[in-house]
């Protein structure tokens, strides 16, 4: 029977010894401000056909997944003003909303035309306009747009709702009958498509920097070997070849190079590949095991997951100097480390002293302060919106394998809706424009 990967060289981190908690680092197990009450108001429709989507709802869901924005539950509106001459504030800040964002969509054609603005409640002023455009087939391209621009307007951080997401799903169909399934969906998990089919496992699928590339661990030779693909074409290419473990492949930040795990020297360690000259380069060298790198943004800088310490720390090199240091000290289990854009936080799964669950935490870089992100158990896979306010996750719900989306300021933890079967190796993709 086939090992997945990852699962056996984290089964194979947890066997050494207890790792020393410092005092430096704080574990902080929850804590949120309220978020900003906000109206989404149902857009303005000019044509005669019930549209497929509801654009608003899809915005306040974008805005609400954020952790920064509540909206307004749409049967406490007063009134459903489509554009700013209707907007009536007294009637807004009675339901204390603090902005408001209307719209109206019309037909134009064969395509559609959606006018939007926000508000703010208390200087009665408007901060944003702008008209977006698409088909029918659109419309959720077009609220995701609307969510960036007004995240980015009152928040000053890039919206990340119109980013893709890839993820892996395990069907069964009979004792021995797996089907294996990459799909690529928007972030919140509708519109999937699918990329690859196999019937042996597939993994640790990562989006290079350009969003048109991906690199995954397939099984479909038996044994773990690494492939490119590209997105719009579907051509793929095996890019590893070399006996024992291949896998958790991660992009530079460039999309030149990309590190993996390999142990064709005996021990787990951490390689970096060019991907121009295919030229192959080991960066880490210890006897424990290595695995599951993570870029930082200069380019020089890689996070991995290592047992050195006893149990399984997450540590960080410079590929030039080979200079390590640790980077995590709360708990006795840190691993499969992802940075959020700003390098900030450190998202990673966790295991608290004297416990035997795995969480999602997310870890300030400058103060040390580690927080739980999620409010389930074996939670595995972390990764990070390109703009650094969401984290998707794989977990059990119900004994199945699912999808779940929380903030990252801890106010919003929510299940993904995709397709059947074990769902799991979630990546966020970079932005996409």
């Amino acid at each position: 029977m086939i090992k997945i990967l990852r699962s056996s060289l984290l089964m194979l981190l947890c066997v050494a010894s207890v790792a020393i908690a410092q005092e430096k680092n704080i574990l902080v197990s929850s804590g949120a401000d309220r978020a900003i009450p906000i109206a989404v108001v149902p857009f303005g429709w000019q044509g005669g056909n019930v549209l497929p989507e509801d654009i608003s709802t899809i915005v306040g869901n974008d805005l609400r997944n954020s952790g920064v924005f509540e909206p307004i539950p749409r049967q406490n509106m007063i009134s459903l003003p489509t554009q700013g001459s209707e907007v009536i504030y007294r009637d807004w800040k009675a339901l204390g909303a603090q902005y408001v964002l209307v719209g109206n969509i019309v037909p134009n054609g064969a395509r559609l035309q959606v006018q939007f603005a926000l508000f703010n409640v208390a200087t009665e002023q408007q901060v944003l306009t702008g008209t977006v455009g698409g088909g029918t087939d659109q419309l959720r391209d077009m609220a995701h747009h609307i969510a960036d621009q007004s995240f980015e307007k009152l928040t000053g951080v890039k919206g990340a709702f119109s980013t893709r997401m890839l993820y892996v799903t395990a069907e069964r169909f009979g004792v021995n009958n797996t089907r294996y399934t990459l799909q690529r969906s928007d972030y919140d998990g509708a519109r999937a498509v699918t990329l690859l089919q196999s019937r042996e496992p597939i993994l640790s699928p990562s989006f290079a920097s350009d969003g048109k590339r991906i690199a995954y661990v397939s099984f479909e030779q038996k044994r773990p070997r690494i492939f490119v693909q590209h997105i719009d074409t579907g051509r793929r290419e095996q890019v590893t070849n070399f006996e024992g473990l291949n896998g958790a492949p991660a992009w530079s930040p460039d999309g030149t190079k990309l590190a993996f795990t390999l142990s064709r020297d005996g021990n787990p360690e951490i390689y970096v590949m060019d991907m121009g000259s295919r030229n192959l380069r080991r960066i880490t060298n210890h006897s424990a095991i290595d695995t599951e790198p993570f870029w930082g943004k200069d380019g020089q800088t890689i996070y991995f997951t290592s047992d050195r310490s006893g149990k399984p720390q997450i540590y960080k090199t410079n590929i030039n100097s080979g200079a390590v240091d640790r980077v995590t000290f709360v708990g006795n289990y840190n691993a499969n480390p992802k940075l959020s854009a700003d390098e900030k936080t450190l998202v990673m799964i966790h295991r608290q002293d004297g416990y035997t669950v795995f969480k999602v935490a997310a870890q300030d870089l400058e103060r040390g302060n580690l927080r739980i992100l999620s409010d389930t158990s074996l939670d595995e896979s972390p990764t990070v919106a390109p703009n650094g306010t969401m984290v998707i996750y794989a977990t059990r719900q119900q004994g199945r394998g699912v999808l779940m989306l929380a903030s990252t300021n801890g106010r919003v933890r929510l299940p993904l809706p995709t397709a059947q079967g074990e769902v799991r190796e979630p990546s966020w993709s970079p932005f996409l424009n």
